[in-house]
């Protein structure tokens, strides 16, 4: 998860610029949306992208959720660890592990 200095440094970029009025829980999601698309076209047409051009794309996907997340006033740790539990529950490693198939099919096949 992001250090608190890193949050602190990306609060104070944004406040610097007055951006804050910009960035509505809507308007984040969208950025995160169009930022994870930028990274999926750096795999478009390779299976060895550029790997500056995928940090970069990276950084700007973890970037707008740190700012969701600072809006929607939730802890990254705490979401991250409680959503890890709940997916663990839907993919039991005796079921799941080696496999892709989703929670729904592991006890059918």
């Amino acid at each position: 998860m992001p250090s608190d200095a890193t949050k602190e440094a990306l609060r104070a970029f944004v406040a610097a610029r007055d951006w804050d009025q910009f960035h509505t829980p809507e308007n984040l999601a969208k950025s995160i949306a169009i930022e994870a698309s930028e990274l999926l076209e750096c795999y478009q047409w390779t299976s060895t992208p550029d790997q500056q051009r995928v940090e970069e794309e990276l950084a700007d996907v973890v970037t707008y959720c740190i700012h969701l997340a600072n809006k929607l006033g939730v802890d990254l740790d705490d979401i991250v660890m409680r959503k890890l539990e709940s997916t663990a529950k839907k993919y039991p490693v005796e079921l799941a592990k080696g496999r892709m198939t989703k929670y729904t099919e592991l006890s059918k096949e």
